[in-house]
């Protein structure tokens, strides 16, 4: 994988990380998930984003080198991984939302004790983050370099006629835009969640 294939627009690169992988290298061992949903954020034109009004310590990352790892807090509880793209000094990002995983089960579930099916071990942002053990001091590492404790890999490539797309999950602002992708059939894609009010399965 190289940087120019991800220094392009975040709807692109959406859609090509679909099927892709993440490898995750600790201490306690290797996890390796492959991509089935993930969301396109913008910076100044996106309301959705975190770079809509300006660049902040927080969010500096997402403003490149692509390749980039995005790493951010919600909820006072949970972390979420993001791809960083489009060209440096241009804010744009790709949230993971939710991956199977392809190796490291056991550690896995030994991270997410409480998640009951296998399926659902990287189903969601914050789970995903979880099964690959990652945290804050993880921002801003580089997915692309082979050193990383963190890779970013090509995996089996999507069909499009796989692949569905709808609005991202509990958004307040922006909320009809359909920069929501996921691979169909897939049961680790997660529930989708309008405003933080009803909840509907997207897995069918």
């Amino acid at each position: 994988m190289t940087r120019s294939e991800i220094a392009r627009d975040p709807l692109r690169v959406a859609r090509f990380l679909l099927g892709c992988e993440l490898v995750s290298i600790s201490s306690e061992g290797v996890v390796r998930v492959r991509l089935v949903e993930v969301e396109a954020y913008r910076g100044a034109d996106d309301p959705a984003s975190h770079c809509y009004r300006g660049r902040t310590e927080r969010n500096a990352v997402m403003f490149g080198p692509a390749g980039h790892l995005y790493v951010y807090f919600v909820y006072g509880m949970h972390f979420c991984l993001n791809v960083v793209c489009l060209a440096e000094g241009v804010p744009a990002a790709v949230l993971l939302r939710a991956g199977e995983v392809l190796e490291g089960e056991e550690l896995a579930r030994r991270r997410r004790p409480a998640v009951r099916k296998d399926t659902a071990l990287a189903s969601g942002p914050a789970r995903l983050a979880g099964v690959l053990g990652i945290t804050r001091e993880w921002d801003g590492t580089d997915l692309l370099r082979t050193d990383s404790r963190i890779r970013l890999l090509r995996g089996a490539p999507v069909e499009d006629g796989d692949v569905r797309s709808g609005p991202r999950v509990g958004v307040s602002t922006a909320t009809e835009l359909p920069w929501r992708s996921w691979v169909h059939g897939s049961r680790a894609v997660s529930s989708y969640r309008r405003g933080g009010r009803r909840t509907v399965s997207n897995r069918g």
